[in-house]
């Protein structure tokens, strides 16, 4: 069994923001894959699904971003799982909108989520897949920015990304990080 892990900020409010692109891939995979409908536990919400084969629980934390970890350590936990069948899902400013970066470990680069997870997995042996939300127009307040909405002319850009991302996942449930990276870090 694998656990996808889809980042974002619970409620309407962070609803299509650039922070919240983790929930939208897992929206993705979920109206693609899933066998049922979400459903509570772990502090978020959880749908079944086959992703290429594979068994996979998708988790929408709902503890906010930057306590992200709880709710991860509580699914993994509950399932028995290794960190290496754990995938999160997040944004990063640091790339290019729309951009994809697979990897099976390394620092958080900021992402309060992701940094938050890795402090509750106490590793940061764990894969996770970011997806491009570009970089803060100078002067901008780095939380005003990714907590903000995409624009009109980003959009189309962002949902072609976010099918790519879903995809992605599944080539990691299959295949492995190993070969996820290859296909995507273009």
């Amino acid at each position: 069994m694998k656990l996808v892990v889809g980042l974002g900020n619970p409620g309407r409010k962070y609803q299509a923001t650039r922070h919240n692109i983790g929930y939208e891939v897992l929206g993705n995979l979920a109206r693609r894959f899933a066998n049922g409908p979400a459903k509570s536990a772990f502090q978020g919400e959880v749908a079944d699904a086959e992703l290429g084969g594979q068994r996979a629980l998708l988790l929408w934390p709902h503890t906010f971003m930057n306590r992200s970890g709880a709710s991860v350590v509580l699914a993994r936990d509950f399932y028995k799982l290794e960190n290496s069948e754990l995938l999160v899902v997040c944004d990063d400013f640091n790339l290019p909108l729309a951009r994809l970066r697979a990897r099976s470990k390394g620092s958080s680069g900021g992402q309060k989520g992701l940094e938050d997870i890795i402090r509750a997995l106490g590793t940061d042996e764990l894969a996770r897949l970011r997806v491009g939300i570009g970089s803060p127009p100078e002067g901008w307040d780095p939380v005003n920015y990714v907590l903000g909405n995409f624009g009109k002319d980003e959009r189309e850009e962002v949902e072609l990304a976010v099918v790519r991302a879903a995809d992605a996942v599944v080539v990691w449930a299959r295949e492995g990080i190993g070969p996820c990276m290859n296909q995507y870090n273009v």
